[in-house]
């Protein structure tokens, strides 16, 4: 089911995510069928806002795995500046600039379910999942290759992961996290975050899936400050 608000658009299916460097042209994926295995396999669930890990994952022998300890503490887990640091190393962000640390600790609230504060290895899979299949989208919405997506762009970027949001709504995202009216790669995927963790705050809320809710005062803070 999918109504404004929600994702859903692509339903229940597996594909491969794989890593894109920069420079290389983007797979096409199929709805439905595999792209050739390059990463590590996810599902997309129903609403869409980012793949959850398949539980056959194994670390063994995976960069990965190899990122994240190398930055984890001894606690095994990584705080936001840590993640930072872990995320700069690997690369993932290709040309563009290194996440922000602001960034950083809100993916740490998106996945920190056991509230923490810092992300465990677990956790760390899903954001690199996450991370790969929202530059994969970014990537091939910004078609003239400027490094940023403008208003079209990321109306065009929201509807592919399965959100349907009214114009105004759009808009309003555009001008929260654009710069003169070009939004970059950090602020795209800061975006993404509180998208996905915001309609799963919502969704869990709307027992009857109409769309509407009716929210305490303290659920209201606990869903938009947490991020």
């Amino acid at each position: 089911m999918a109504y404004p608000g929600y994702g859903g658009g692509f339903g229940n299916f597996s594909i491969q995510v794989p890593e894109i460097q920069m420079g290389q042209p983007v797979p096409e994926i199929q709805m439905g069928q595999p792209v050739p295995e390059t990463g590590p396999a996810v599902l997309l669930d129903e609403y869409c806002g980012f793949p959850a890990f398949s539980d056959a994952y194994s670390s063994a022998g995976d960069s990965v795995y190899t990122y994240f300890s190398a930055v984890a503490g001894q606690d095994g887990e990584l705080d936001a500046e840590e993640l930072q640091r872990c995320l700069t190393q690997s690369g993932i962000s290709g040309t563009y600039s290194p996440f922000s640390l602001e960034t950083c600790r809100i993916m740490i609230a998106m996945l920190d379910r056991d509230y923490t504060g810092k992300l465990g290895f677990n956790e760390f899979k899903e954001l690199w999942a996450a991370l790969n299949a929202w530059k994969q989208n970014f990537m091939t919405v910004d078609q003239d290759g400027s490094g940023t997506v403008e208003h079209h762009e990321l109306r065009q970027a929201i509807g592919l992961m399965g959100y349907r949001l009214r114009p105004q709504t759009i808009t309003t995202i555009v001008k929260r996290y654009s710069k003169n009216g070009r939004i970059f790669f950090d602020d795209y995927v800061a975006c993404c975050v509180k998208l996905r963790a915001l309609t799963d705050f919502f969704r869990k809320r709307d027992h009857l899936q109409q769309g509407s809710v009716n929210f305490m005062y303290d659920d209201f803070l606990q869903g938009t400050m947490a991020i």
